[in-house]
């Protein structure tokens, strides 16, 4: 069973940063995609970001293209995001997730397994 745990949320100012980390044990993931989504209150769970298993290919919304960068360090078993100039829009539940299934793509939460509990980012005007 792989537990993936998220930290790094927080209160920010519009403008701010942030480093959101997802460490994962239970098995190695390095062969994985790993994705970043969110949720704001009232709205659907949406896809941020994901990393192919090499790190070498990342995909993100156009929401946040630009402003986030998504990384992992398979020896360690984490992923990371990390958030620069945000806007109250930000503002959501981010979760880490395993993609599992290749029937989807990467920006589809159907493709994705095992899912963390999520850590709250919230963006202040």
């Amino acid at each position: 069973q792989v537990q993936l745990v998220e930290s790094g949320g927080g209160l920010v100012q519009a403008g701010g940063s942030l480093r959101l980390s997802c460490a994962a044990s239970g098995r190695s993931l390095s062969s994985n995609t790993m994705g970043w989504f969110r949720q704001a209150p009232g709205k659907e769970r949406e896809f941020v970001a994901a990393i192919r298993w090499s790190g070498r290919s990342t995909s993100y919304a156009d929401s946040v293209k630009g402003r986030f960068t998504i990384s992992r360090d398979n020896p360690k078993n984490t992923v990371a995001l990390q958030m620069n100039s945000l806007k109250p829009e930000d503002t959501a539940v981010y979760y880490c997730a395993v993609k599992v299934l290749a029937l989807y793509g990467d920006y589809d939460r159907r493709s994705y397994t095992y899912w963390g509990q999520g850590t709250q980012v919230t963006v202040s005007s």
